[in-house]
């Protein structure tokens, strides 16, 4: 095997490790972001756990961001719950950081 083959397959690995990764943040920050929103929709316990593990099923559909956004946007909005896109857009952010920090940590 010749040092640009030992290359190439570091490299492929690296990239396969890192959108493992990446696919693990989307999942956590998915609860994560059910989780609140389940706490702005007045929901707790196990019906709160239940709402933020639908969304992180929606993770493994196409578009599973938009899907995840339209989802909690619909339910706010027949709920009565004042968010604008803009916060909802910046919570995912901010919990798609605070999930890679935690996966990180271990």
């Amino acid at each position: 095997m010749s040092i640009f083959d030992n290359r190439e397959e570091a490299f492929e690995k690296r990239y396969a490790h890192e959108q493992e990764l990446q696919f693990r943040a989307e999942a956590r920050r998915n609860r994560l972001f059910g989780l609140w929103a389940a706490e702005k929709l007045g929901k707790s316990g196990p019906e709160a756990e239940g709402y933020a593990e639908a969304l992180v099923v929606a993770e493994a559909s196409a578009n599973a961001d938009e899907r995840v956004f339209s989802s909690v946007k619909a339910d706010f909005a027949a709920a009565g719950v004042e968010q604008s896109d803009h916060q909802l857009r910046r919570t995912l952010d901010e919990l798609l950081e605070k999930a890679r920090l935690e996966l990180k940590q271990g």
